[in-house]
């Protein structure tokens, strides 16, 4: 038994949001693994993949308050670095002929591939935030739907180097649901910590009151830059994850659907709170699959393809009226004892 106000018990309670949240998905993704279901497991990879992609824009999005559509350019940056270096040894040049000689002759490792592609795209982050991260606001977001739309154009007439509108093929599905788990809970790790350092503090108070942060002495601009360069590293680790998922890639994966979907589970759940990405990826993935399983027809019964589209919209029109701030309401998974663990074992032992 821990005694009461002890440093592991405030070690505990003051990492317990992200102990919740591992322990949450450690038992959905045990129980999965237990039923040996495929179909089953396939989802709860493309919701772990999905829970990368939020807490990446929970570091970003949450504390700096400026929603951004350009996070999922760098998830295809990221997927298709990785691609680069793991992809289909025999049939690269086929695919890929303009890549470098040393891409085309040589193959590397899932894991150290993901985090080079996770690398690649932070560079491209610190390229691109040194513009964008000067605007603020409503100039801030649109420049970062540009930013998508450039990536986009860019990678889908990139032919020798993406196979341009055609899919690469051959990837391996290395990305199961214990190895989704582990850089699930790496990246909830990272935005946990992010969002409790000095750097996530000085970031929420600009997102708060930029003109007091400024008063105060925080560089904004330095912070936001920061900020999108780490959330931008994680995303492109996630397009690696996809990537070797589906075992294939093709440039409209990341467009603008993908970015409505992850903006959908941020918001769904409550974008300023770790706990809120997470509530938000399980729920609307839940929804979706089912929705999609009737599409295809359950018995008799079916219901029009793109449904599930219909329905996400329409969830967050009434989310955004009725509770904008979220199924959380913007606040993380608290401790749960109420009352004062030091002040009670003290009264015991008085009496």
């Amino acid at each position: 038994m821990i005694e009461a106000n002890t440093p592991l018990l405030r070690l505990v309670r003051t990492f317990w949001p992200l102990i919740i949240l591992s322990l949450a998905l450690l038992i959905i993704v045990a129980i999965v693994d237990f039923t040996g279901d495929i179909i089953l497991a396939q989802t709860l990879v493309e919701g772990l993949v999905r829970i990368v992609i939020v807490a990446a824009l929970y570091i970003f999005i949450g504390n700096s308050g400026i929603i951004s559509f350009g996070h999922i350019g760098f998830m295809m940056i990221g997927a298709y670095a990785t691609a680069w270096q793991t992809c289909c040894p025999y049939t690269r040049e086929m695919f890929m002929p303009g890549l470098p000689v040393y891409l085309l002759n040589n193959t590397h490792h899932f894991i150290p591939a993901i985090l080079l592609g996770g690398l690649l795209a932070a560079v491209a982050a610190l390229i691109t935030g040194l513009a964008i991260m000067r605007l603020s606001g409503i100039a801030a977001s649109i420049g970062t739907f540009a930013l998508m739309m450039v990536f986009y154009s860019v990678y889908l007439r990139w032919s020798t180097w993406t196979s341009g509108a055609s899919s690469v093929v051959g990837l391996p599905t290395t990305t199961t649901p214990w190895v989704g788990y582990v850089y699930a809970v790496i990246t909830l790790a990272a935005a946990f910590l992010y969002s409790r350092s000095k750097w996530g503090l000085a970031l929420r108070a600009s997102r708060d009151d930029e003109v007091a942060a400024r008063a105060s002495g925080v560089n904004v601009f330095r912070q936001r830059l920061l900020a999108f360069v780490v959330s931008a590293f994680f995303c492109g680790m996630a397009g690696g994850l996809f990537g070797h998922f589906l075992g294939m890639l093709t440039v409209d994966s990341f467009h603008l659907s993908m970015t409505f979907i992850t903006l959908s589970m941020l918001v769904l759940g409550g974008m300023q709170s770790l706990s809120g990405a997470v509530v938000g990826v399980v729920v609307l993935s839940f929804v979706i699959d089912v929705l999609r399983r009737l599409e295809t027809g359950v018995g008799n019964f079916s219901i029009p393809t793109s449904s599930a589209e219909v329905f996400v919209g329409i969830t967050i029109i009434l989310i955004l009226i009725f509770r904008p701030s979220g199924i959380t309401g913007n606040a993380e998974i608290y401790w749960p004892f109420k009352a004062d663990v030091s002040a009670s074992a003290a009264m015991k032992r008085q009496s």
